[in-house]
């Protein structure tokens, strides 16, 4: 396997050609650590009230030392193009697939935490081919589709200083060494907060940005929340809930490396870390198919990324003072059932060009996984008026 774990010359702009061939050792020390894990004494009758579930975690994991298949995964992530790169210091891997229609527009696709490239597996065929799944061939693109630095096969060996901002600044000049002088940008989570950043940015030849979450709030103007409706309220309510039990974020944003010595030396650290968020603190459990959940497990921890992917909270919160807006860039929004609310006023405020606004009951924070139906329809209707 082509090594994702060295900071090379930031003046290296070779493409290398990247395949995924994890040795069969680290698979077997996997099963080793999973059949003699240690499991906490939890309160019983607790279900997901003080975090993951006990019984949820023991079955996930029993699934994934008897059931899951590695080689099989591997071989599905292998058949799409896959390179490397070295992008400001940073070893960068991604996925480029390339339509088969001429006149696609080329479309930057960025997942979040705890994500990774598998976020987007779904959706590449209907986006790069639509005319074999049903749909408008004009609507196609080129997708690429980047590990963000710190996380899975780019590697765990990064410097300081890795910020959304930064890593908007990469994502340009990943796409202009691709050849590609127009071209648009979609994300969620972390890849909304990256896109959007992308569109303060403004470089030149980025078309729009569509995204899953606007993360706009209250300023603490009192005149903000008047007459906001009960739809509203009820966004802000998600928000406060969301908050009460988003302890990964206080911890990543503070001390993240202490957390991640479990992570690293025991994979169903690692998988509870991620599964709690891929069923929403337990408001919607396997919602989310899980051989494509322990996929994403697998990548956090077959590259030893727990550390310096949770790096990217503490990077942001500590920036230091930036200029935040308002975004100006042509902007689409798309809001499932099971994710944050994005409030419209607040939104509005910060994002001065949102053109495109779709409301969906169904889908979770990582909609391209369980609604990539719907999320790929909604991104070829934002990015058709630039065709």
């Amino acid at each position: 396997m082509t090594a994702f774990n060295e900071i090379t010359s930031s003046v290296d702009t070779e493409i290398r050609p990247f395949h995924i061939d994890i040795p069969q050792f680290d698979l077997d020390d996997l099963n080793y650590r999973l059949s003699h894990t240690r499991w906490p004494d939890a309160l019983a009758g607790a279900g997901w009230k003080y975090g993951v579930s006990l019984s949820y975690v023991k079955e996930l994991a029993a699934y994934w030392l008897n059931e899951y298949d590695w080689r099989k995964q591997e071989a599905r992530l292998n058949e799409y193009p896959q390179f490397t790169t070295t992008i400001d210091g940073a070893n960068v891997h991604f996925l480029h697939v390339r339509s088969p229609e001429p006149n696609a527009i080329p479309l930057l696709l960025t997942h979040g935490w705890p994500s990774s490239i598998v976020e987007f597996l779904e959706v590449i065929g209907p986006l790069t081919n639509p005319r074999a799944h049903g749909g408008d061939p004009t609507d196609a693109f080129h997708v690429v589709i980047p590990s963000v630095p710190g996380f899975g096969f780019s590697g765990s060996q990064l410097e300081p200083g890795w910020t959304m901002a930064r890593i908007a600044r990469a994502w340009d000049e990943l796409m202009k060494r691709l050849g590609y002088d127009r071209y648009g940008a979609h994300g969620s989570d972390c890849g909304a907060l990256v896109s959007r950043e992308m569109g303060l940015q403004k470089p030149e030849g980025l078309l729009g940005i569509h995204v899953l979450q606007l993360f706009s709030f209250p300023s603490g103007d009192p005149t903000e929340m008047e007459n906001l409706s009960a739809d509203d309220l009820g966004r802000l309510q998600f928000l406060a809930n969301f908050h009460e039990r988003a302890g990964f974020n206080a911890i990543q944003q503070t001390r993240p490396q202490t957390l991640t010595y479990a992570q690293a030396d025991s994979p169903v650290g690692q998988l509870a870390w991620i599964a709690e968020m891929f069923n929403g603190f337990g408001d919607h459990v396997d919602f989310i198919q899980r051989d494509a959940l322990l996929t994403n497990v697998m990548i956090y921890w077959l590259t030893n990324t727990a550390e310096s992917s949770a790096r990217l909270y503490y990077e942001e919160a500590h920036k230091g003072e930036q200029q935040q807006g308002p975004n100006t860039t042509v902007t689409g929004l798309a809001v499932f059932g099971h994710d944050f609310k994005t409030i419209k006023r607040f939104a509005q405020r910060d994002n001065t060009q949102i053109v495109h606004w779709s409301e969906f009951d169904r889908g979770t924070h990582f909609a391209a996984m369980d609604a990539p139906d719907l999320l790929a329809l909604d991104v070829q209707a934002f990015f058709r008026r630039f065709r």
